[in-house]
């Protein structure tokens, strides 16, 4: 008996020492791959881990679900899209809308946040490498404090989402709604997650005149939509420790208001939908979908199909245009697209230098912006074109479908459900790009920064 008891001790430890030496071993393969690398990975890990979970039995709420709907859910909330081929309701149980839920919630706030915000709390200091992923995920500017940034993240992402799911528990209550505690916390996530997902099959149509819901879940979005940067910024200068707001910030601020502004302003006007309701009806229906557009949070108060031709092409210029960086929407950025603006107002009044709001943009930024919008427009073209070769749906419908999943916005024009698998397999690698960024899935496939040898210039016309 001593005996059997001695080899099985031993067998164990030979078992954790095996275990010890694989961990260093991964250890070690993942301090010397690229931080591009190890983000693309990270996101991928997410949607796996969360496609196998939803695949458990005791997170269906029917039988009969295949795969790759599993594959196509873990996705479109690890990427906080909100495009479903099956009714997440309907499809899943209490366990699988609280995994569906955690996965917005890991997917919105990017790779490692919330991981090194634990280790800040217990450690108190991120390794060198977790410090470079941290950062590549966030998109900070240079300089920027990541260690305040994280807690700051956590702490309003924790009192954001507290206070919403407070504020809309009224509306669902007063509505009827079953379960209405657990529908104002999953909404209140998945709007400031800019996710889109939702426990009714047609998304908000039934609260259109609900003044109340309609402004919480506004709030909830632009919160989300316009990044951390924002609300760290404004947070500082709150408790005085900053007199300004940074350059990202304004620029932020402004791009955001504009794109809402006009937005809204040529929906109300030109949407026939929209036109037979009241004065107050109409304009707050359109600033809601222009803003559901803008923030990529992709609900909607009334039906997307129906809308006009010109309403569509709206709504798919703001969907890629999209949120702003640090936050927790998709799209090229605002600050992207406030670059490229600043560029071209600058060639046309003929200055030498790209400047906006005053100041200076250097030039490593516009030719970020540039590559940026270069990327995501062949990527977005690609995507088309694609699944116009695999379904038979309208082009119009298939257009605004992909610059949806790119764009991570998750409004639709009712294709989604009938697409085929290999429809849905292209709507799952848009939805992973948009989250993970062209750009960034474009720099990890060609590998590690090479140093550029000094080339002659010779001018190209233009």
């Amino acid at each position: 008996m001593e005996t059997q008891k001695s080899s099985e001790v031993q067998f164990i430890g030979r078992v954790v020492s095996a275990c010890r030496v694989r961990v260093r071993w991964l250890r070690l393969l993942l301090s010397r791959c690229d931080t591009i690398r190890l983000l693309v990975l990270g996101y991928l890990s997410y949607v796996l881990i969360g496609w196998g979970v939803l695949c458990l039995p005791v997170a269906h709420q029917v039988d009969g679900l295949h795969w790759l709907d599993h594959l196509f859910i873990a996705a479109s909330a690890v990427s906080t899209t909100g495009l479903g081929t099956i009714s997440t309701s309907d499809s899943y149980s209490w366990f699988g809308e609280f995994v569906v839920m955690l996965l917005i919630q890991f997917g919105g706030l990017g790779y490692m946040t919330i991981s090194s915000f634990t280790v800040l709390a217990v450690a108190g200091e991120l390794s060198p490498l977790r410090n470079r992923v941290s950062q590549a995920t966030l998109t900070l500017p240079q300089g920027f404090p990541l260690r305040r940034f994280l807690r700051v993240i956590f702490w309003f992402t924790l009192a954001i989402e507290g206070l919403g799911a407070a504020a809309l528990y009224p509306s669902f209550a007063a509505h009827g709604a079953s379960q209405p505690i657990w529908q104002a916390l999953f909404h209140s996530v998945s709007a400031f997650c800019t996710a889109g997902f939702g426990l009714f099959n047609n998304s908000l149509e039934d609260y259109r005149d609900d003044v109340w819901m309609n402004v919480v879940v506004t709030v909830l979005s632009y919160l989300g939509a316009i990044g951390f940067i924002v609300l760290h910024d404004v947070w500082m200068s709150v408790r005085h420790r900053k007199p300004h707001i940074t350059m990202t910030s304004k620029v932020i601020l402004w791009s955001t208001f504009w794109i809402s502004a006009v937005g809204t302003m040529l929906f109300a006007l030109d949407e026939p939908t929209v036109q037979p309701l009241p004065a107050f009806q109409r304009w707050m229906a359109s600033l809601f979908q222009v803003m559901s557009a803008s923030t990529t949070v992709g609900f909607n108060s009334i039906p997307i199909a129906p809308l006009s031709a010109s309403s569509l092409f709206l709504l798919t210029v703001v969907m890629v245009i999209g949120a702003s960086p640090s936050g927790t929407g998709g799209g090229l950025k605002t600050t992207t697209f406030s670059a490229l603006w600043a560029e071209m107002v600058s060639v046309l009044c003929r200055r030498d230098v790209t400047t906006f709001l005053g100041k200076a943009i250097p030039k490593v930024r516009m030719r970020a912006a540039v590559a940026n919008i270069m990327f995501y427009s062949l990527t977005l073209a690609a995507g088309i074109y694609a699944l116009a070769l695999v379904e038979p749906t309208p082009l119009p419908d298939q257009m605004f479908e992909c610059a949806s999943a790119l764009g991570t916005v998750g409004l639709s024009r009712g294709i989604t459900g009938s697409l085929s698998m290999a429809g849905k397999c292209i709507i799952i690698a848009l939805m992973f790009i948009g989250r993970v960024g062209p750009v960034v899935l474009g720099m990890a496939f060609f590998g590690p920064p090479k140093e550029s040898s000094h080339r002659s210039e010779e001018d190209v016309a233009i």
